[in-house]
């Protein structure tokens, strides 16, 4: 079976597949990604380039479509030249998000074509307008309205979707959601684990270790769609009340959802002058290596995953795994998976008091806590690891491509 895994960021969410797919003789994957992917090692992969940026004199509502048009032309140069050279899949896994499968039918007709059904913008009850200090205007909904229009051409042409949470396939159109399964494409359970004999060294020399207080929070960006501002308010008030406790915080300072602060350079220098907090006892460390990153959660005594109604993050799963004790805001997302007092824990997003007090709280729990943990653990391992994910791909790809996936996975 020959596989085209696409995705603007190869390999992104299809890392697992890639791996196990293309080590099997019986498969032939190729990857595709634009010219800043990272790649992956082991996978015969290929990029594609813009040939322009959108226009500037565009109007500002059809900018996003006229990028898709460009990233779905770039991808179609790009699959011409796959099938001169030989390449012609039989199924194509695809995120198309940017407009990267507009015109794949065209070189490509008789593959079987999969979207990633990742996200449905300006849904009710999602991320827009969520956040009432950054409130979305008539132009920030009408440019999501438009962009929609990508999307919904996206589930008209795909012959299978796939969500990775219930509450991401439930905010696509009713039309389209028999068509959508949910399989989300799996943590790596074996290496994310609990270990009391973890230690990490922070970029300031500290040296932490399993059993202190230490509270964590995980963002590729620090930034208010993953609830940056209000764990910083709040880290003040646990800093009054906990006066040995430390914070490390991982992420970049980039965007990734939302805006830059009008008045700073990014988000996390707008909050430190927001706010007042300990330098000795917070520690930022930017973007870490998996190893590194793997260590903050093993010394994690509380970790602390906030979210708009937004994209479920890879992350908190990856802490529930790492056995982590998790305070999570009270948003769809978050729901889905954790149960408060159960294997983990929920709070408002907006109510700053009440995360400072479970911070606190997680903190001098101890041991009371370990239930929560081992539970958290095992709701990862269960519902959301690698194998399951790899046999839920192979199934919908496939009888021969599910044999070769679990063959593989074992």
């Amino acid at each position: 079976m020959r596989i085209l895994l696409l995705h603007q960021n190869f390999p992104g969410q299809f890392r697992h597949l890639a791996h196990a797919w293309s080590r099997r003789p019986d498969c032939e994957v190729v990857g595709l990604g634009r010219d800043t992917a990272p790649g992956m090692p082991g996978v015969r992969w290929y990029t594609y380039r813009l040939h322009r940026p959108p226009g500037q004199a565009q109007h500002p509502y059809l900018r996003q479509m006229e990028s898709a048009v460009l990233h779905g032309q770039a991808v179609a140069r790009a699959l011409q030249r796959l099938r001169q050279r030989g390449f012609v899949p039989d199924v194509v896994i695809a995120h198309p998000g940017w407009g990267e499968t507009l015109y794949l039918r065209d070189v490509f007709p008789h593959a079987r074509l999969i979207h990633l059904c990742e996200w449905y913008y300006g849904a009710t009850g999602t991320d827009a307008g969520f956040d009432p200090e950054f409130p979305a205007t008539a132009d920030d909904l009408a440019r999501m309205r438009t962009w929609n229009a990508l999307h919904a051409l996206n589930l008209t042409h795909c012959d299978a979707g796939v969500s990775p949470t219930a509450w991401q396939r439930s905010r696509h159109p009713a039309a389209f959601r028999p068509a959508i399964q949910i399989i989300h494409e799996g943590i790596e359970t074996p290496l994310l684990r609990p270990d009391p004999a973890a230690t990490l060294t922070t970029p300031s020399g500290t040296v932490l270790k399993a059993g202190d207080p230490v509270i964590t929070y995980v963002a590729r960006n620090l930034e208010p769609y993953r609830g940056f501002h209000r764990f910083m308010r709040a880290m003040q008030t646990v800093q009054r009340r906990h006066r040995t406790c430390h914070a490390v915080i991982v992420g970049g300072d980039d965007v990734s959802y939302g805006k830059r602060p009008p008045d700073a350079p990014n988000w996390r220098e707008k909050m430190l002058r927001e706010v007042t907090l300990d330098p000795a006892r917070t520690h930022f460390t930017g973007r870490l290596p998996h190893a590194e990153y793997r260590k903050v959660l093993q010394v994690s005594a509380a970790h602390v995953y906030l979210t708009y109604p937004f994209v479920l993050s890879w992350s908190l799963l990856e802490a529930m795994a790492s056995g982590c004790l998790v305070i999570g805001s009270r948003t769809a997302p978050v729901e889905e998976v954790i149960r408060d007092g159960e294997n983990g824990m929920l709070v408002d997003f907006f109510d700053t008091e009440g995360l400072a007090e479970r911070i606190c709280r997680a903190l001098e729990g101890g041991v009371r806590y370990a239930a929560i943990r081992r539970a958290a653990r095992e709701t990862v391992s269960r519902g959301y690891a690698v194998d399951r994910g790899l046999a839920g791909y192979s199934e919908l790809v496939g009888v021969q491509a599910q044999e070769v996936c679990l063959a593989n996975a074992g």
